[in-house]
């Protein structure tokens, strides 16, 4: 990896047009390469365990779980063989490709987790699992020990490696989508001591790269969500979790119902409720992409158009036309509400 990094900052040197014909020819050597060990493993006849996955939750959406279908459909790998392991209670998001899942939550604790992962992504200077690390390993082993003791291992690492050439602009959007296979995800059932209304707007707030932390923003999240709740109740997803960086920014409000969240079942009880509801209000980013795969319309904000990659977007809107979703996902500016009566505010942009 060290090579590739190398490599990424000698060839910024290089003229564009030598730069993509190289990312090109790149690219088809790394396909047939990544092809061939998926190849491997599909005629192996043994476990396969998918994983373990703890990077952004939009890559896991977008890349991640559509590769991981794209591998099973492309070589005949039935459910069965597969493990998926992620973290926060994700097994919804697996479903239609693995039999089986196992959270990280269950071999590590949460704070845990955080101290070790924040040091990886010192180490690494990257969030992204484009390498094998001793966390990885030692997650993998965990669960092999636990699941599957014969089981290989389908490392995030390969899809990103797979993918670079995209995220860099060198290939087109066809090059993921001939390693994806998109599908509608499964709403799972809501814990009993959660209730939540029949009509609602859930609600996802929180600051990032092209939602900033500024007075601006918080003025437009305080007025969003207030006026929202005039219209229908609110359902916010603010966990008030510590398992990553992003910081929740909503008001606190009469009208806006805030279930309690547990960290190893975070994700799946969000889901249930975002599944369930009329429309998704928030910051662009994962959960943007969710709510379109669940089948509800989606208005999402940026304050900084520079701050999110547009390639992104891209495949989130080729996700929803494969599933014949329709105008799922409005992506626009945070500089003026628009809430017609009723409460409806998605366009068909």
């Amino acid at each position: 990896m060290l090579v590739d990094r190398i490599g990424r900052g000698v060839g910024r040197l290089l003229p564009r047009e030598w730069r993509l014909r190289i990312s090109t020819a790149r690219a088809s050597a790394l396909s047939a390469r990544t092809r061939w060990r998926l190849q491997r493993l599909a005629s192996s006849g043994r476990p396969i365990l998918a994983g373990p996955y703890f990077g952004e939750v939009g890559f896991e959406l977008l890349y991640w779980v559509p590769f991981l279908a794209w591998f099973a459909d492309r070589y005949d790998v039935p459910r069965e063989r597969i493990i998926a392991v992620s973290r926060g209670g994700a097994s919804c998001w697996y479903s239609h490709v693995a039999a089986r899942y196992r959270d990280v939550f269950e071999v590590m604790d949460p704070s845990e987790f955080r101290s070790r992962n924040d040091a990886r992504i010192r180490e690494l200077g990257e969030q992204k699992q484009i390498e094998v690390t001793a966390l990885d390993e030692m997650l993998a082993d965990a669960v092999t020990r636990q699941s599957a003791r014969d089981a290989e291992v389908l490392h995030p690492s390969l899809m990103y490696a797979l993918f670079a050439p995209f995220w860099w602009g060198h290939m087109p959007l066809a090059w993921v989508d001939a390693h994806t296979c998109f599908r509608a995800l499964a709403v799972p059932a809501l814990p009993p001591t959660i209730r939540v209304p029949r009509e609602y707007t859930a609600v996802k707030f929180y600051f990032n790269d092209c939602f900033a932390d500024a007075p601006g923003s918080r003025a437009f999240v305080d007025d969003t969500v207030r006026a929202l709740a005039r219209q229908q109740p609110v359902v916010s997803l603010s966990t008030g979790l510590t398992i990553d960086d992003h910081a929740a920014c909503e008001p606190q409000l009469t009208g806006v119902i805030q279930p309690g969240y547990e960290a190893r079942t975070n994700l799946d009880v969000q889901t249930a409720i975002v599944g369930r509801a009329r429309q998704f209000v928030g910051t662009y980013g994962g959960f943007a992409y969710l709510a379109p795969l669940l089948g509800i319309p989606c208005t999402a904000y940026f304050s900084d158009p520079g701050g999110y990659a547009a390639r992104h977007l891209d495949v989130a809107r080729l996700a929803i036309e494969r599933l014949g979703g329709g105008h799922l996902l409005d992506v626009r500016p945070a500089q003026s509400i628009d809430i017609p009566a009723g409460g409806a505010i998605c366009s068909s942009r």
